[in-house]
Protein backbone atom coordinates (compact mmCIF):
# COMPACT_ATOMS: atom_id res chain seq x y z
CA UNK A 1 0.00 0.00 0.00
CA UNK A 2 1.16 3.51 -1.14
CA UNK A 3 2.68 5.94 2.29
CA UNK A 4 0.27 8.63 2.74
CA UNK A 5 1.87 12.55 1.58
CA UNK A 6 2.67 13.99 4.91
CA UNK A 7 1.38 17.48 5.13
CA UNK A 8 3.54 20.15 4.80
CA UNK A 9 4.41 22.54 8.22
CA UNK A 10 2.46 26.05 8.30
CA UNK A 11 5.58 27.81 8.73
CA UNK A 12 7.40 26.44 5.20
CA UNK A 13 3.90 27.20 3.98
CA UNK A 14 4.59 31.08 5.01
CA UNK A 15 8.17 31.15 4.12
CA UNK A 16 7.40 29.94 0.50
CA UNK A 17 4.92 32.41 0.37
CA UNK A 18 7.12 35.39 2.02
CA UNK A 19 9.71 34.04 -0.66
CA UNK A 20 7.58 35.19 -3.46
CA UNK A 21 6.38 38.03 -2.09
CA UNK A 22 10.56 39.29 -1.83
CA UNK A 23 11.27 37.85 -4.95
CA UNK A 24 8.24 39.70 -7.01
CA UNK A 25 9.69 42.97 -4.93
CA UNK A 26 13.65 42.07 -5.64
CA UNK A 27 12.76 42.20 -9.19
CA UNK A 28 10.66 45.20 -9.19
CA UNK A 29 13.20 47.08 -7.49
CA UNK A 30 16.03 45.60 -9.85
CA UNK A 31 14.00 47.18 -12.83
CA UNK A 32 13.78 50.23 -11.41
CA UNK A 33 17.30 50.73 -11.18
CA UNK A 34 18.06 49.25 -14.61
CA UNK A 35 15.55 51.93 -16.12
CA UNK A 36 17.16 54.80 -14.13
CA UNK A 37 20.88 53.58 -15.35
CA UNK A 38 19.74 53.15 -18.61
CA UNK A 39 18.01 57.25 -18.91
CA UNK A 40 21.20 58.46 -17.52
CA UNK A 41 23.08 56.99 -20.57
CA UNK A 42 20.44 58.24 -22.72
CA UNK A 43 20.68 61.81 -21.56
CA UNK A 44 24.62 61.41 -21.75
CA UNK A 45 24.04 60.66 -25.37
CA UNK A 46 21.88 63.60 -26.23
CA UNK A 47 24.77 65.70 -24.45
CA UNK A 48 21.96 66.89 -21.87
CA UNK A 49 24.00 68.20 -18.62
CA UNK A 50 21.62 69.53 -17.00
CA UNK A 51 19.13 66.22 -16.99
CA UNK A 52 22.18 63.86 -16.41
CA UNK A 53 22.76 65.50 -13.35
CA UNK A 54 18.88 65.35 -12.01
CA UNK A 55 18.87 61.81 -13.28
CA UNK A 56 22.22 60.34 -12.14
CA UNK A 57 20.68 61.75 -8.50
CA UNK A 58 17.44 59.43 -8.91
CA UNK A 59 19.65 56.78 -10.02
CA UNK A 60 21.80 57.06 -6.94
CA UNK A 61 18.81 57.40 -4.96
CA UNK A 62 16.85 54.06 -6.41
CA UNK A 63 20.76 52.00 -5.76
CA UNK A 64 20.70 53.72 -2.18
CA UNK A 65 17.17 52.59 -1.48
CA UNK A 66 18.01 48.73 -2.92
CA UNK A 67 20.92 48.52 -1.33
CA UNK A 68 19.38 49.57 2.05
CA UNK A 69 16.26 46.58 1.58
CA UNK A 70 18.87 44.34 0.97
CA UNK A 71 17.83 43.57 -2.67
CA UNK A 72 21.42 44.58 -4.14
CA UNK A 73 24.56 44.12 -1.65
CA UNK A 74 25.75 47.62 -0.95
CA UNK A 75 29.06 47.78 -1.73
CA UNK A 76 27.29 46.67 -5.23
CA UNK A 77 25.57 49.76 -5.41
CA UNK A 78 28.67 51.97 -4.09
CA UNK A 79 30.82 50.37 -7.53
CA UNK A 80 27.71 51.33 -9.46
CA UNK A 81 26.87 55.03 -8.30
CA UNK A 82 30.86 55.22 -8.69
CA UNK A 83 30.82 54.12 -12.13
CA UNK A 84 27.80 56.55 -13.06
CA UNK A 85 29.23 59.34 -11.56
CA UNK A 86 32.41 58.83 -13.86
CA UNK A 87 30.39 58.81 -16.51
CA UNK A 88 28.73 61.66 -15.89
CA UNK A 89 31.83 63.20 -15.00
CA UNK A 90 33.41 62.70 -18.62
CA UNK A 91 30.34 63.92 -20.30
CA UNK A 92 30.17 67.57 -18.18
CA UNK A 93 33.98 67.81 -19.36
CA UNK A 94 33.23 67.03 -22.87
CA UNK A 95 30.37 69.13 -23.00
CA UNK A 96 32.21 72.26 -21.07
CA UNK A 97 34.07 73.39 -23.91
CA UNK A 98 31.41 72.93 -26.46
CA UNK A 99 29.21 75.39 -23.95
CA UNK A 100 32.13 77.66 -24.10
CA UNK A 101 32.92 77.88 -27.68
CA UNK A 102 28.85 78.38 -28.16
CA UNK A 103 29.31 81.60 -26.01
Amino acid sequence: MAKKKQTRHKSALKAHRQSLRHASLNRQTKKEIRVALRAVVDAAKAKDVKKVAELTAKASEALDKAAKHGTIHWKAAARKKSRLAVQAQKLVAASAPVAAAAK
